[in-house]
């Protein structure tokens, strides 16, 4: 089976250390996301996955077979590239086929894999064209069955929608989550820095984290369900990366602490928050977080005055300003009647409220 083990995987570039210590397991075919901010080394450690860079400390494991020292070859792994990297002399159906003619495989084996990755991924009508005649979505089409066609038991994709526009994204995106379901125990680790291509496509995230003071290095800030960081962040940076619009942060000090319960305050805003287990104590900083979503407006016992809106159809983004918040209070709503300047009625409801501590660790909340 298609597992996956990094333990304790360090990657260094001369004295800089880009990995520390990583240590994963991705199931048998389950599809991996890594995500991240932009150029932080997902990528890096994809790569050490394939065989194409070194680890330079660890152990990295596939089918429970250690596979430092094995060439990407002899790794069982497919990687589909951000560029497609198709050859443009050849037709649709000669790059599918080229590497397994490389490997020699009897012609009749060569002709049925490139017809069966040609009807999953909707290409049989293509075969005789270059890529010069396709779209850009047709290409990444063409690139992903040529490693469909090696029949491999990791599939590694580094950020293959990069360069498509946003409705080849989303229609690429959709063939990519079905590809995964036909092809059963093969499991797929993703790179991208996208979190909606993360949240609709993962079975389990792998957020990278800048160490603090260093944003040249990264560790695992948080692994789970996409749902799991969403509702239940592990700090402030997961936060704050995971959920379009970010989540709204006020800076506060606990004014009361309660069994399952803690009240905190920032000049004349008061709120409550829902937790497990506090441990917090009067007077001690915070911060408070709120997704914009959770944000109820149009009723409630605090008022701001509405300092911008941006009505996008369907949905309203309405900021607010709270006396003695530093920055605008954040709300989406599906009203669509408010306008700049109103005084308006907002709720900040505690069972939706997140606490951080002082060095950005989360409160539990309530599952």
């Amino acid at each position: 089976m298609s597992r996956i083990d990094l333990r304790n995987v360090n990657k260094q570039f001369g004295n800089a250390t880009i990995l520390r210590d990583i240590s994963l397991t991705i199931d048998p075919g389950e599809f991996c996301v890594f995500i991240g901010p932009s150029g932080c080394g997902k990528s890096t450690l994809l790569r050490l996955i394939a065989g194409l860079d070194d680890a330079s400390s660890g152990d990295i494991e596939i089918e429970g077979k250690r596979v430092n020292d094995l060439p990407p070859a002899q790794r069982n792994v497919a990687m589909v590239f951000q560029s497609y990297a198709l050859y443009p002399h050849m037709t649709v159906k000669e790059n599918m086929a080229f590497g397994l003619r490389h490997q020699k495989l009897p012609a009749a084996e060569i002709e049925q894999r490139v017809a069966e990755a040609s009807r999953i991924l909707r290409l049989d009508g293509l075969l005789d064209r270059r890529p010069r005649e396709l779209s850009g979505g047709q290409r990444q089409r063409v690139a992903i069955g040529r490693a469909i066609v090696r029949k491999p038991r990791v599939f590694l994709f580094d950020e293959p929608l990069s360069n498509l526009d946003a409705a080849l994204r989303v229609q690429t995106r959709v063939e990519i989550a079905k590809l995964h379901r036909g092809l059963g125990s093969a499991s797929m680790i993703y790179v991208t820095h996208d979190q909606v291509e993360a949240m609709t496509l993962a079975d389990k995230i792998v957020l990278l984290q800048p160490l603090a003071g260093r944003d040249d290095m990264l560790s695992v800030a948080q692994v789970g369900h996409p749902l799991e960081l969403y509702h239940h962040p592990a700090n402030r940076f997961v936060a704050g990366f995971i959920g379009s619009p970010a989540m709204n942060f006020i800076d506060a000090r606990v004014t009361g602490t309660a069994e399952g319960r803690v009240s905190a305050k920032v000049n004349q805003l008061a709120c409550d928050a829902r937790l497990s287990a506090s441990g917090l104590v009067e007077g001690e900083p915070v911060t408070l977080g709120i997704r914009p979503e959770h944000v109820v407006v149009g009723q409630g016992p605090q008022h701001a005055r509405v300092s911008h809106v941006e009505h996008l159809g369907e949905q309203s983004y309405v900021y607010l300003d709270v006396q003695g918040v530093a920055m605008p209070l954040l709300a989406k709503t599906h009203r669509d009647d408010i306008a700049i300047d109103d005084d308006l009625p907002f709720m900040l409801p505690p069972e939706a409220m997140h606490v951080f501590r002082a060095d950005g660790m989360a409160q539990a909340r309530p599952r």
